[in-house]
């Protein structure tokens, strides 16, 4: 094992963790190479689901993976501890020390050969310096913040119940700040939980006294999708009775209270910044590699950095460029795949000694998902060169499929056909909501 060529991936996230289980596969098991993961948590959860984990529609016990039982059935090695330095001269990365719950050393700071290091960290939510947002505003970038986020969410309809039951004012205020993907789709899920817990008991608090608004700085919801889907998402949204103020840069937040830039004050019991992303803070100055303002590690087409042709980087911390655009690829769950794919062809080709590959990104569109209400969507995108538009029962399909792709990325199709049956009796057996 000493004398294998060691490859390192850190980040257990969609792509960080179906690069390292094809890695393994193929070379693993075969002992052609030595593969390692290192991630900060234990588990991993799809992050696109952590807004459903968050409002309780999804239980994340029964779609977590363990690493280190997910390492022994790949063939690939684990390690618990997040990246926090690099020697690039050595090839060595530092790995910070691993700290309990109550601040307690567990494992000190460590390092790790590597011959071919892999970097997939991903990204954290970017709050543009506004102020009081680390102090005031709930994230959604990690398991334990949806988790976090979910018992605070549980007691505030209990508190409000309580309040409504005494004969009190009882109005619960949400705000999400940033309407793409992910606060469009939270706004949904939190609509659906304001319905679904009364069902079970706080039937004094009505779907009605919670309000729920949604703030965008552009003129429209979902500003990097088509404005077709943008329309569509609006329109359901307003359906759902959820607020939606477009156009309105947020300027501060405060304890209970969201400033607009207009200088529109907003009441907001719960507020949840979901409005843009950027790459670690370590990443910026990483024993002289490559960055860019966002934190993003600049690389090659190849997913080489600029700077050491035996450190890659892919997925939201990487500035990837393309043939005939100005712009690096969009950080989205779909590149992050398409780019583990191309990875696993390019280390093998270069265990081998042959040509890397150059990753060309294809836009096969979006889905946007109001939670069990609807789902919209565009098909193909820049594929064809059209988008073909789709809605209802027919999007829900698609949307799911992909959480099902990425499944199979990582357990096969015999054993996510299994999952899925669970799954199905799962949900026959356990109530719809997540109750604690």
């Amino acid at each position: 094992m000493e004398n294998l060529h060691h490859i390192v991936v850190v980040g257990g996230g969609a792509g960080g963790l179906e690069l390292v289980t094809s890695l393994g596969r193929k070379l693993g098991k075969k002992g052609k190479a030595r593969v390692t993961l290192v991630d900060a948590g234990l588990t991993h959860v799809w992050k696109p689901l952590l807004h459903e984990v968050a409002s309780g529609s999804l239980d994340a016990n029964s779609n977590e993976i363990n690493y280190r039982a997910h390492a022994r059935r790949h063939h690939y090695e684990f390690q618990l501890g997040r990246m926090s330095g690099l020697n690039r001269e050595t090839k060595k990365l530092v790995i910070a020390p691993f700290l309990d719950e109550e601040g307690k050393e567990v494992v000190p700071e460590r390092q790790l050969n590597y011959d071919t290091l892999v970097i997939a960290v991903g990204s954290t939510a970017n709050d543009f310096g506004t102020p009081g947002a680390q102090e005031h505003c709930l994230f959604l970038d990690s398991l334990k913040q949806a988790r976090r986020f979910h018992n605070l969410m549980l007691n505030a309809f209990l508190r409000k119940n309580h309040e409504a039951r005494q004969g009190n004012e009882h109005t619960l205020d949400i705000s999400i700040i940033g309407a793409g993907a992910t606060g469009v789709e939270l706004a949904a899920e939190l609509r659906l939980a304001s319905r679904e817990l009364p069902v079970y008991g706080m039937n004094h608090l009505k779907p009605s006294d919670v309000h729920i608004t949604v703030i965008e700085a552009a003129d429209r919801i979902l500003p990097a999708l088509p404005g077709r889907l943008s329309a569509a998402a609006t329109k359901e949204l307003d359906h759902q009775h959820v607020n939606v103020l477009n156009g309105q840069p947020v300027s501060e937040i405060r304890p209970g209270l969201v400033l607009l830039k207009d200088g529109t004050e907003l009441p907001s019991e719960m507020t949840i910044w979901a409005a843009g992303i950027k790459a670690p803070a370590f990443l910026a100055d990483l024993d002289g590699l490559e960055s860019n303002r966002g934190n993003q590690l600049v690389v090659h087409q190849t997913l080489q950095t600029t700077r050491d042709s035996d450190i890659f980087a892919f997925g939201d911390c990487a500035a990837c460029p393309q043939p005939d655009s100005d712009r690096p690829v969009a950080p989205r769950a779909q590149a992050a795949h398409q780019q583990a794919d191309a990875l696993l062809k390019s280390l093998c080709n270069r265990l081998e000694g042959k040509e890397l590959v150059p990753f060309v990104y294809n836009d096969y569109g979006s889905l946007i998902n109001f939670s069990h209400y609807t789902t919209v969507g565009n098909l193909m995108g820049n594929l064809s060169g059209r988008s073909m538009y789709i809605e209802g029962k027919v999007a829900r399909l698609f949307y799911v499929s992909l959480y099902r792709m990425h499944q199979v990325a990582l357990h096969g199709f015999v054993r996510t056909g299994v999952i899925w049956f669970m799954d199905k009796i799962s949900r026959a057996m356990q109530p719809r909501m997540k109750l604690h």
